[in-house]
């Protein structure tokens, strides 16, 4: 059942929005600025869950705000269309089509790489509105003539014309913007996206295709700009070509900064402290265009003193003031302890998957960086069902065995075969799918987020598959998945932690937590790389049993240096040294091989 406080965001919003044009003309803003500040609220709203959400920081929003708002103004103005309200709707599926498109191109790099390219689309989209389609969008005149919009009740028309008048339909625009983007972030993609910002490669690795999920994010931009730029063109009755610049999207950025960015609402307030600063600045204190230089020195202090923005500074008190006195008022929770064998979580029966018989199969698998061999001519068999160690001195090649096992680095030669299947070649995401999946040696959580949240979008990857645009379902219908996480929880001993985040965890739990997120996507073969790394013995012990308890119905393969604990816990054992496997047999006669101890020892015998 949802929480009372589920639609508490919509609700506010709704009646701050009735409100506004009762209280702002007492507080002395125009009704132009209140329109102007809705428009950037909503253009922004699309890149915050570009940014904000998805971690991905665009200079090249500018080209969709012009291209959705050129694309409506020539409908109304030249080409005859007779409704605002289409011309308004194809204006930002043209955006996104668009968008689409500049995200193939630009998605194929990340970081500062991203955002250049960004900037450069973005001049590009400039140079072409200004000449090749200057007989389309105008030039440097623009399209003037832009019309407003109506609606026939039918028993009266609404004429929506300027100021005060055409603020309702803005309004509108503005909300029913803001309840899809709540409605999206509140989802599952909502939530991959945010762990995609948070770690791309762990999002990857439990079994999401970040790759789609990011155009996902960067196509839902471009149709807000899209949209937002049409509305442009109707409040000022005309289409500037200065929607393109550059100058535009670097508002639109500090905007986002200064509201506070992964917020939805900081765009809105962020428009509202630039745009009533600049009109103070040049018509109350006639600084003409030194007003930039105050927001500029403005924005610095901001971003100085306020690193979420004004709303993330919002939230930042409220918890301060509250939930800190809740806190020292409750009674603080026991650890959850690590439950037995008996409560153990099956792995999910996938189509193919093998009961008996080799699961997975390597045959001369090597590994060369240039001159250097890491792996050479390795043969390994896996069993279903089995426990196997892999153990070696440092520098033996476990750790790039690994890789190759689970593709995240491909071999220079060889074939590897998972339940039957050639898996040689493949993607990350697309075997973790099949079944197959690892732990981080160095843990690589979503350390911003909750342990309930991490392991959320863990067991999305398994429920939903690799990609999925079901933007406006909720999390709490889809089937199995809250059992899912709530078990997990239970297994690893982190059901008092739930709701806490990653980064103030204690280093064993982010260890218990780095299996539960592998444990969450039901692996039929399970990779631990070293999970009993840094663990003290207390909590060793504990981890032995939780791994024995998760082997139940899957098969498992296990690097660790702790050796007790692993002849403890595996059945069989494969030597791995410089590269190439040494020797394999159970623990008892791996422990008593003189050719093991040689390699462990440097022929230094005892």
């Amino acid at each position: 059942m949802p929480s009372p406080r589920r639609y508490l965001a919509e609700l506010l919003t709704a009646l701050g929005l009735l409100a506004a044009p009762f209280v702002l003309p007492h507080l002395g803003l125009a009704p132009n600025t209140a329109n102007r500040i809705l428009v950037w609220g909503l253009f922004g709203i699309g890149f915050d869950i570009l940014f904000g959400y998805t971690g991905l920081l665009s200079f090249g929003q500018a080209a969709f705000y012009g291209t959705g708002g050129m694309v409506a103004a020539y409908l109304l103005t030249r080409a005859g269309f007779p409704s605002v309200w289409g011309a308004l709707l194809i204006g930002m599926l043209s955006a996104a089509v668009v968008g689409w498109l500049v995200g193939l191109i630009a998605l194929r790099r990340t970081g500062i790489y991203f955002a250049m390219i960004t900037v450069a689309i973005g001049e590009v989209f400039y140079f072409v509105e200004f000449n090749p389609l200057a007989d389309w969008t105008g030039g440097e005149n623009g399209l003037p003539g832009v019309p407003t919009p109506s609606l026939y009740l039918g028993f009266t028309t609404l004429h929506f014309t300027s100021g005060w008048a055409l603020y309702p339909f803005l309004a509108a625009c503005y909300f029913v913007g803001i309840v899809l983007a709540l409605r999206i972030v509140r989802s599952p993609v909502g939530a991959i996206l945010s762990a995609i910002r948070e770690n791309p490669l762990r999002a990857t690795a439990v079994g999401h295709d970040i790759h789609s999920y990011k155009l996902t994010a960067f196509v839902i931009a471009a149709a807000y700009a899209g949209l937002a730029g049409g509305l442009l063109g109707i409040l000022q009755a005309f289409m500037p070509p200065e929607a393109f610049i550059f100058d535009t999207s670097g508002q639109l950025v500090m905007q986002t900064a200064i509201g506070g960015p992964g917020t939805l609402f900081g765009p809105l307030l962020g428009a509202a402290v630039w745009l009533s600063l600049q009109d103070f600045l040049q018509g109350a204190l006639g600084l003409g265009s030194a007003w930039k230089l105050v927001l500029g020195v403005v924005f610095v202090l901001l971003v100085c003193f306020l690193r979420h923005g004004l709303v993330g500074g919002i939230k930042d008190l409220w918890r301060l003031l509250f939930e800190r006195k809740r806190a020292e008022t409750e009674a603080p929770e026991e650890a959850t302890p690590i439950r037995a064998a008996p409560d153990s979580m099956p792995a999910r029966a996938r189509e193919g998957d093998l009961q008996a018989g080799t699961i997975l199969e390597a045959k001369g698998l090597t590994k060369r960086y240039g001159g250097l061999v890491a792996n050479s001519n390795i043969a390994f068999t896996v069993k279903a069902g089995e426990l196997r160690g892999i153990i070696g001195p440092n520098g033996a090649g476990k750790s790039t065995f690994f890789k190759m096992l689970t593709c995240e680095v491909p071999p220079s030669g060889g074939t590897i075969v998972f339940e039957g299947q050639d898996i040689t070649g493949k993607g990350v995401t697309e075997v973790c799918q099949l079944g197959l999946t690892k732990s981080y040696q160095v843990n690589q959580l979503f350390t911003r987020l909750t342990v309930r949240q991490n392991l959320t979008i863990a067991a999305l990857a398994d429920l939903r598959g690799r990609f999925r645009l079901d933007l406006f379902r909720s999390l709490e219908k889809i089937p199995g998945l809250q059992e899912r996480v709530q078990h997990t929880l239970g297994l690893v001993g982190l059901t008092a932690r739930a709701d806490t985040p990653v980064s103030v965890l204690a280093y064993g739990e982010k260890r218990r937590l780095e299996i539960g997120l592998a444990l969450a996507t039901s692996p039929s073969l399970l990779l631990l790389d070293e999970p009993l790394a840094g663990m003290s013995p207390r909590e060793r012990v504990e981890t032995v049993q939780l791994l024995k308890s998760i082997a139940r119905g899957r098969t498992m393969i296990v690097i660790d240096h702790d050796m007790d604990s692993l002849f403890e816990l595996v059945e069989w054992i494969t030597v791995l040294q410089e590269g190439r496997v040494l020797t394999e047999g159970t623990p008892d006669q791996i422990k008593s091989d003189p050719a093991v101890r040689e390699a462990y020892l440097g022929g230094v015998h005892a």
